[in-house]
């Protein structure tokens, strides 16, 4: 069977046996379900204006709908980028050991560099048009968008996900310099992590994370990283997907481990979330205390610290299951849309931002509106991805 799909700075084997293809096939559609995700997140960032974004519409006047997507950003942050992580993570062992050092570190940055310097430096720029559409009381900008203003539109913007994967790449590379550059043998067959196991990794993330947002509060951008108050999800699961790997623990998860993981999600986001988004049990009012939960020395950013690492571990455990027992085959459609995935990454941004502004006179709820928004965006993202992907040479890197 050919394997058709592509990883995030990987390319799988050209054919590879059935049951590996089925093994790629769950783990290209849940990477692709993430991605629908992350445009349905920045969707959300127009019509809740519950982060900076290249445009918004903050419903100011509606504030049940400004708490329900404020709710659906900080969810979605909480764990999706961390599972991007453990996916790509899963696929760096095997390409290492296919190409070498070298050969590997070219093709990422092949793979991670070009599209990293294109958004950057063409379409972060062509983005930030929509903030400058927006009236001037609400983005402070009082002069028309003209070319001296480019070197400060130059930004990784959502493609820091890319250029800490690319961090992470070299890392690993060379960790196994360190090593001597001996390759574990691949794909044997290990005992799965047990409970203990997880729970004593979650441990591990919730005292991580909780340190380091004493120092790095969630909101702060640094050095163009927006989310680095999640380095120690990022890394610990780009670490657990290096490790799954070498031990096919996704294969060797076992259904009870995924209903377990959905089970904590669930008891973590009905329990947590609310005590540390309010500062109140069962609570989802807006406070001014939200702000303690972000960082700094206070019960409540613990709280979010657990809560956000129990989500994503569990979730990540849930998840991988489900698609793994539900999706063994990706369909022509699904290999389309799984071929495209990191090419709608990589131009979701400006297409979210212009056809906002296209959809701007149009008065609806926000709810609605971000309803609406979502169901042209998704696939106009898509149909601008296989046009990007036939531009000459397109297809060898995206």
């Amino acid at each position: 069977m050919e394997q058709t799909a592509s990883h995030f700075g990987s390319r799988p084997e050209t054919r590879v046996r059935a049951s590996e293809a089925s093994r790629l096939d769950f783990i290209d559609l849940l990477r692709l379900a993430l991605v629908v995700l992350v445009v349905l997140h920045h969707v959300a960032l127009v019509y809740g204006a519950g982060a900076p974004f290249y445009y918004f519409e903050p419903p100011f006047t509606e504030p049940r709908a400004f708490v329900v997507l404020l709710v659906f950003i900080l969810v979605n942050q909480s764990w999706f980028m961390g599972a991007f992580f453990l996916l790509a993570g899963y696929f760096t062992p095997g390409s290492y050991d296919r190409k070498g050092a070298v050969p590997f570190l070219a093709g990422r940055l092949q793979r991670l560099g070009i599209p990293l310097l294109f958004f950057a430096f063409v379409l972060n720029p062509l983005s930030f048009y929509g903030l400058y559409q927006m009236p001037s009381e609400l983005t402070g900008i009082t002069a028309p968008l003209r070319w001296q203003a480019y070197p400060k539109l130059v930004g990784m913007g959502p493609m820091w996900f890319v250029a800490l994967l690319l961090i992470f790449s070299f890392g690993y590379a060379a960790w196994r310099a360190v090593r001597g550059g001996r390759a574990t043998p691949a794909e044997r067959e290990a005992s799965r992590p047990g409970f203990l196991a997880l729970a004593a990794f979650t441990l591990a993330l919730v005292v991580a994370t909780a340190l380091l947002r004493t120092v790095i509060p969630l909101g702060k951008d640094v050095f163009g990283f927006p989310t680095l108050s999640y380095l120690p999800q990022y890394l610990g699961l780009f670490v657990a997907g290096i490790v799954a790997a070498r031990y096919r623990w996704f294969q060797g998860l076992s259904n009870a481990q995924g209903v377990a993981g959905f089970v904590v999600a669930l008891l973590a986001a009905v329990l947590l979330f609310p005590w540390a988004f309010s500062g109140q049990p069962f609570s989802l009012a807006l406070t001014p205390s939200l702000e303690n939960a972000f960082g700094g020395w206070h019960w409540q950013a613990a709280v979010y610290a657990l809560w956000d690492s129990v989500l994503a571990v569990g979730l990540c455990l849930g998840l991988i299951t489900l698609f793994r027992a539900t999706f063994r085959r990706q369909g022509a459609v699904g290999r389309l849309l799984t071929q495209h995935s990191y090419t709608v990454y990589l131009i979701h941004i400006p297409v979210i931002v212009f056809a906002a502004l296209a959809l701007r006179s149009v008065e609806l709820p926000a709810l609605l509106k971000f309803g609406l928004a979502s169901c042209l965006i998704v696939p106009a993202c898509f149909v601008v991805a296989v046009w990007v992907r036939r531009l000459p040479y397109a297809s060898k890197i995206l």
